[in-house]
């Protein structure tokens, strides 16, 4: 009896140790499985963000070797006004990422051109009320007190970036419509191609033709509607079939809806953009302004080069958490939440490292001067802290924007971010005088502080009812065609596997 039941146990602990290894091997195919959907997604949305940004770099490298005053110049002007600007148009192109995931993954797909149109119509409309603030830049700027001679070189450069700004209207958005969609490789390709051409055009500009500043612009500028043009030739030309019915008067309804989600998400997004770009501001009321303003902006160009794989991070959890709140799978939605987020920790933790382990070497891609070096090794431990604060934020904010929660993010960072670290970073400025360094410690305790609250409200979050609130969504904005094929519908879902 006693060996009989020593043989049960044995068994049965034999089937648990069995049942134990299928869970085990269930749940790494399950993480696998999110994980190739996740980079999938994140891949070619980091190659757009990191080569479109690579092309303002370019630019920058070029300015930086030609002239020290252009190079404060064209700093000052795209960490300012283009920088808000930026965060604006991807803040409200992220209304599309929204509304096109979820139409995605509810199979509403004749809607997605549509609200790629309507994003068009509601973006052009608010990149045009930035052209005044870009033309009276210099005199903006000298009124704040900004050194004389850096603004002059502002009033001869602002030009050349109006083009470049109508230029994000179309690329923001569809890439984010594109993405929504799967269709990513042909992001990544296009972007870049569009660096290699931004960098031969650039190089013959500057130091072929000796264009300095201008021809550095001007590659810029040639580059970015390139890719807008291919990207129009992909989505117009029939290798959208299903998603892009072409140009409709349907993108004139709901517009006012639209425009709301829109302003909220560019709320959400140019708050955080404008954030880093107070430090430049303030940069340039110091001492040695050329210097300061420099060694500042190459720092926010290496955390911006983070930010934009982070970025990239944002858009796979944005999709992901649209395209199954769209299906109606709350677990999903939080399965998917756990992978990026532990993807993102692995990539911020090495991109820290390789902050602190090169330090100032990094600005001499950027300037020949060794006191912009000392002083860019001066702020790299205050930058590498700065990478570590960005691992889980973009992610939170991508979770939120495909959930449509722009709007209490954008109050979340109104509070965290100038209700407590701007005014933490003036107290250690002016009190204690810690300069520069003391600013940006200070703001980024308000990055920890975001950062806490968004956790805490993803944590808490009822995903059942945000699945609802979807197809609340999804039924109100969605117009009727007169008939959508079974067999559409069919081959869209085998190219979704």
């Amino acid at each position: 009896m006693s060996r009989g039941g020593g043989e049960m146990e044995e068994r049965l602990l034999s089937g648990s140790e069995t049942e134990q290894r299928r869970e085990s091997l269930y749940l790494r195919k399950k993480i696998w499985s999110e994980v190739r959907k996740m980079w999938r997604i994140a891949l070619p949305s980091t190659l757009f963000r990191v080569m479109s940004f690579g092309c303002i770099v370019v630019a920058q490298a070029s300015i930086g070797h030609s002239s020290e005053t252009g190079l404060a110049a064209y700093a000052l002007l795209q960490s300012t006004f283009i920088r808000f600007a930026y965060g604006v148009m991807a803040g409200m192109s992220s209304a599309t990422e929204t509304l096109c995931g979820q139409a995605y993954g509810a199979q509403q797909y004749h809607m997605m051109g549509i609200y790629l149109q309507r994003s068009w119509i509601v973006d052009l409309f608010t990149a045009t009320l930035f052209v005044p603030f870009i033309v009276f830049a210099g005199p903006i700027l000298r009124l704040l007190g900004q050194n004389v001679v850096i603004t002059e070189t502002v009033d001869e450069i602002y030009p050349w970036v109006i083009p470049f700004l109508y230029s994000i209207v179309f690329t923001m958005t569809m890439q984010m419509y594109l993405q929504a969609q799967m269709k990513n490789a042909i992001i990544g390709i296009l972007s870049i191609l569009a660096l290699f051409l931004d960098i031969g055009l650039t190089w013959w500009f500057v130091k072929v033709m000796g264009m300095g500043v201008h021809g550095a612009l001007l590659g810029l500028n040639i580059s970015s509607w390139s890719l807008v043009i291919a990207e129009f030739v992909y989505v117009c030309g029939g290798w959208c079939p299903h998603t892009w019915t072409g140009f409709s008067t349907a993108a004139f309804v709901d517009l006012i809806p639209m425009l709301k989600l829109s302003i909220s998400s560019g709320f959400m997004l140019c708050l955080e953009y404008w954030y880093m770009s107070i430090i430049v501001l303030m940069s340039g009321y110091t001492k040695d302004a050329n210097i300061a303003i420099s060694a500042f902006s190459i720092c926010q160009y290496i955390y911006t080069w983070e930010l934009n794989i982070c970025l990239g991070l944002l858009g796979a959890a944005c999709v992901r958490v649209a395209n199954e709140l769209g299906k109606g799978d709350a677990e999903a939605v939080k399965f998917s939440i756990k992978v990026v987020l532990a993807v993102s920790a692995v990539i911020g933790v090495i991109c820290c490292a390789l902050c602190l382990a090169f330090g100032g070497q990094i600005s001499y891609l950027f300037s020949d001067s060794h006191r912009v070096s000392d002083a860019v090794a001066d702020l790299s431990i205050v930058l590498s802290i700065s990478i570590l604060f960005n691992i889980i934020q973009p992610v939170l904010s991508g979770v939120a924007i495909g959930a449509g929660m722009q709007s209490m993010v954008a109050f979340v960072n109104l509070a965290s971010y100038y209700g407590i670290g701007v005014p933490l970073g003036f107290f250690l400025i002016y009190i204690f005088h810690f300069g520069i360094k003391g600013l940006w410690s200070g703001m980024l305790a308000g990055v920890g502080i975001q950062t806490l609250i968004l956790c805490y409200i993803i944590y808490n979050t009822d995903w059942e009812m945000e699945v609802k609130k979807t197809n609340e969504r999804m039924k109100t904005w969605t117009l009727k065609l007169p008939a959508i094929e079974s067999s559409l519908i069919s081959t869209i879902d085998e190219d979704r596997k």
